[in-house]
């Protein structure tokens, strides 16, 4: 029976996948064994997969199977000695791809030119609550300062996004004068009419 890598659950574990595949911080062992899924995904067979990654395909069955039966976890390393790591490599790079994603309660213009989101009780931005609440309903037991740390370690920057929004809607009237408006203008300076040094 030919063995072969399953389809990813969803868009984020394929996501992840192919993120760790081509990081370069990531411990090297859990990148090969990331690209093992990858080629298999491309439709590589096992000894194809070996000969790519010069490794036995002993290895590549072993870490495919795992992968099959855990997911990502699966291509973790099995716990041993030492104090365990509180975030995962895979649980990291759950967080890292959560930052590009669209946060579930912005509002976005629909074709129909309605106002809609995701999940209107979800966040509207991304903020490092906001991502470490999110990262919390996927099972990862993370707090604020943590996630800092992760995306300053992979030097991942993001904007807030502005608290407003221009509508669409010709029959939509603003709340007042815009901030432009509402701040008097400052004088222009008058000249000094002493004269200069120069002119004594």
């Amino acid at each position: 029976m030919v063995l072969r890598a399953r389809p990813g659950r969803d868009e984020g574990e394929q996501a992840v996948v192919h993120r760790l595949a081509a990081a370069r911080k990531a411990p090297k062992a859990l990148v090969e064994r990331c690209r093992m899924v990858e080629l298999s995904w491309e439709g590589r067979l096992v000894p194809q997969i070996a000969d790519e990654l010069r490794c036995s395909q002993k290895t590549v069955r072993r870490w495919l199977h795992r992968f099959n039966c855990s997911g990502l976890e699966g291509l973790e390393d099995l716990g041993g000695q030492g104090r365990k790591r509180r975030i995962t490599e895979v649980e990291r790079s759950r967080i890292i791809g959560m930052v590009k994603q669209t946060p579930p309660g912005r509002l976005e213009v629909q074709p129909s030119n309605e106002m809609w989101a995701a999940d209107e009780s979800g966040p509207a931005e991304w903020t490092l609550d906001a991502l470490a609440a999110a990262a919390q309903e996927l099972g990862i037991q993370v707090g604020r300062s943590q996630v800092r740390r992760i995306l300053l370690a992979e030097g991942v920057r993001w904007r807030r996004t502005r608290s407003w929004t221009r509508s669409r809607d010709a029959d939509f009237e603003g709340k007042g004068p815009g901030s432009s408006s509402s701040t008097p203008a400052r004088p222009p300076a008058r000249r000094s009419s002493a004269p200069t040094s120069s002119a004594r």
